[in-house]
């Protein structure tokens, strides 16, 4: 039956035990992220909403579609964008960007022997990337050298990529965003959604990545990492290793930015915890 019309109303059935367990486990496998029994209905909604589209009957054949060669690795991206959405917008935690502002007055008072390297990890549609780039033009505006930085964000969505990569918001995506900032760096479209401007794109890249690969990715020595909103999803030992991974790619004197509330307990020792209540975040020695 094709998908639409009478095949569209009729409700999915609720998935089996084992059903359950098999994609759950698919997911930690490929991703990391676990879905425990209360995100049971959010894996059920999207499963099922998907395969109305395809018109597939029922979880054990999508998964056995998801699974399959390289036709099941197309799908199995689609898929992955509906399970990865991330609620985000522009400055989302107003101390960490704060701190990172201090933290960059600093370095430029100090002298920039080099670009300032800043990387956003589970960029999602790119509002933490270009409110990254906004803080350090903001901060380096009126130096010698005021595009002495680059962001690069990084997510496993290539349908969030894509968003973030055009830089198209609606008008309340910038509603919390400074007047002065939104004047600056956006153009007002015909529509009247607003476009990250070229000068301040030119400084961000965005490209996919999976946290677990984390020990393949290319980026090293950065100045500042931000990893926000992301850990929570994964195992507690998962988000020690990935903290980890991050810690190498930190450059001697670089600020590591995490969610408030999201790591308890873990410890590096190259880093050394930031003096601050309201944010969680470590800066590494030398």
């Amino acid at each position: 039956m094709q998908p639409g019309g009478v095949w569209a109303l009729k409700p999915m059935a609720d998935m089996t035990a084992e059903e359950f367990d098999d994609w759950r486990k698919l997911l930690e496998e490929r991703t990391g992220v676990v879905v425990n029994e209360q995100r049971r209905t959010f894996l059920q909604t999207n499963l099922s909403a998907r395969m109305r589209e395809l018109g597939v009957p029922d979880y054990a054949t999508y998964y056995r579609q998801v699974t399959d060669g390289p036709r099941g690795a197309v799908e199995w991206a689609s898929l992955l964008d509906r399970l990865t959405v991330q609620e985000t917008r522009f400055f989302r935690h107003q101390p960490s960007f704060q701190l990172l502002g201090s933290y960059l007055r600093e370095r430029l008072a100090q002298g920039l022997a080099q670009p300032l390297a800043i990387w956003s990890v589970g960029c999602a549609s790119g509002e933490e990337p270009y409110s990254l780039a906004m803080l350090a033009a903001e901060v380096l505006a009126g130096s010698e050298r005021p595009e002495y930085f680059g962001v690069t964000g990084t997510d496993i969505s290539l349908n969030a990529l894509a968003k973030a990569r055009e830089g198209v918001y609606g008008a309340r995506r910038l509603e919390q965003l400074e007047s002065t900032l939104a004047e600056r760096y956006f153009q007002v479209l015909g529509d009247g959604r607003y476009k990250v401007s070229p000068s301040l794109a030119a400084r961000v890249c965005c490209a996919r990545l999976n946290v677990l690969d984390l020990a393949k990715a290319p980026m090293s020595g950065m100045d500042v990492i931000f990893c926000q909103n992301l850990l929570i999803y994964f195992r507690r030992w998962r988000r020690r290793e990935i903290l980890n991974r991050l810690a190498e790619r930190l450059a001697p004197g670089g600020l590591l930015v995490l969610g408030v509330g999201e790591v308890a307990g873990w410890h590096h020792p190259d880093l050394e915890p930031v003096a601050n209540e309201q944010v969680l975040a470590f800066t590494r020695k030398g």
